[in-house]
């Protein structure tokens, strides 16, 4: 017989809420059946600060990052690796990242872009939009109308001029300079500085130098003028090259006036220049130090260097030195690093294994997108992903990848709204429809809402 007390209470109760909770006898059940009751779990995410990026694939909510907001506890550093295949949506979230963090104005991007379509750099459509003009680096009309950029330029200090010119020569040359042919350079180099009078001193003057180097030279160093002279010959052929050969007028005059450094974005097109030519390292070394000395400054500017086909840096041990130098160099002064790069082993198998090492171990936030599996498992165990991920990437479909941010590991769909679509597609010859599909066009815009809708008033929010 029930107690007259509880009988009483579930009256009361039923009297105020209209009914009773019923008691639930309790279920045997396995580990396997049970799993459907309970509500799915995922990690948790970045923060709400920074740019929006997609869609954590598992729960579905917002993935946002940004290396400047997460640096220092979550994130040691703020330097991003982005691996994949070619047609898996690399290109598209390097170009719709950018745009998103010009949104805030205290960011300044730098581009060496070293893909073409239709005759210019795939990062043409948008430097148009933003009113750029990107810096066409092209040897076929540098001496008409094209850019040069001075290895000599006096905003680079005297030490960053000859680390540089070694630099190109070692490149160019595929070993490091003996110390007979280092110190004709040296010498060359210093009477240059020391001589060259209300102009800036060009490549020109250092090959005439290293040519008919001075007695003066030769007397300090207690040796004849024609050893000076023998020791400085091959750096002078190779100088030449950029003279007189097939990089004459990109480098072999003063700089050109009117390059605006202050623009939010600086692109340069590299996309005339051979990608598998000795010439691609070489351009890649002298606009690393040049931005390094006129570009980088303390003024509080967040900064970020992305680099298209980074296997030229990171596969050449002289520039990946150089490289790495600036890096450690930037981070102190708001620098975010961005390497693009088809296959991990391009590089950690190359000459410059060890610098790749240095170089990888900096970029804290790794995203990869598909890979074939031999491959993925390469990366993951150079990356040292978890094994779920390394299974999952052969799998991948565009515009999916694992990001690892310093360990933080997730699954993102890169969403991309209808505005910036234009903007970031860049296999239109390939894939473009006169006849597009309006349901699918209506799916992607209403996927894109929730981007577009955070992006109106950047400064009402702290997601742009």
């Amino acid at each position: 017989m029930r107690d007259p007390l509880s009988v009483l209470t579930e009256a009361f109760t039923a009297f105020l809420f209209g009914k009773v909770e019923t008691t639930r006898l309790p279920v045997r059940t396995s580990t396997g059946q049970a799993q459907a009751v309970y509500l799915p779990t995922a990690a948790p995410g970045l923060g709400d600060s920074g740019v929006i990026i997609g869609r954590e694939v598992y729960s579905g909510k917002g993935y946002i990052y940004d290396p400047f907001q997460l640096y220092g506890q979550q994130l040691p550093a703020p330097h991003w690796l982005v691996l994949g295949e070619s047609g898996n949506g690399k290109s598209a979230l390097e170009k719709t990242y950018v745009l998103r963090q010009l949104r805030f104005r205290d960011r300044q991007v730098v581009v060496l872009d070293a893909q073409g379509e239709d005759g210019v750099g795939e990062w043409n459509l948008i430097a148009q939009e933003l009113g750029i003009t990107p810096i066409r680096l092209d040897p076929m009309v540098a001496n008409d109308s094209g850019i040069r950029l001075n290895p000599l330029d006096p905003s680079i200090t005297t030490t960053g001029q000859l680390a540089l010119l070694r630099t190109i020569i070692e490149v160019a040359m595929g070993h490091g300079l003996d110390e007979r042919s280092g110190f004709a350079l040296k010498v060359a180099h210093a009477y240059v500085n020391e001589h060259a009078v209300d102009r800036q001193p060009i490549l020109t003057d250092i090959v005439e130098r290293l040519r008919h180097p001075e007695p003066e030279s030769a007397e300090a160093m207690n040796v004849a003028l024609d050893d000076v002279r023998a020791w400085g010959l091959d750096v002078a052929l190779v100088l030449d090259r950029l003279v007189d050969g097939d990089l004459r007028g990109m480098f072999d005059g003063p700089t050109t006036v009117g390059i605006d450094l202050d623009a939010p974005l600086i692109v340069f097109d590299l996309s005339h220049i051979d990608r598998n030519s000795i010439a691609m390292p070489i351009l890649m070394a002298i606009v690393g130090v040049w931005l390094e000395h006129t570009w980088i400054r303390p003024d509080r500017k967040k900064r970020i260097f992305l680099v298209e086909e980074a296997w030229h840096i990171i596969n050449s041990p002289f520039v990946a030195q150089l490289f790495q130098r600036l890096l450690k160099f930037g981070r102190r002064l708001g620098l975010s690093f961005v390497a693009v790069v088809h296959h991990l082993s391009d590089v950690v198998d190359g000459a410059a294994a060890k610098e790749a090492a240095a170089i990888l171990k900096m970029a804290s936030t790794r995203t990869i997108y598909a890979q074939k599996a031999d491959e993925a498992r390469n990366t993951g165990r150079v990356l040292g992903l978890p094994r779920w991920a390394v299974e999952i990437i052969p799998t991948l479909t565009p515009g999916i990848a694992v990001w690892d941010v310093n360990g933080n590991v997730q699954v993102v769909k890169h969403l991309i709204t209808e505005r910036e679509r234009p903007l970031v597609y860049t296999d239109r010859a390939m894939t473009e429809s006169s006849d597009p599909d309006p349901e699918l066009e209506w799916e992607r815009e209403q996927r894109a809402i929730l981007i577009e809708q955070q992006m109106k008033d950047p400064s009402q929010s702290t997601v742009a």
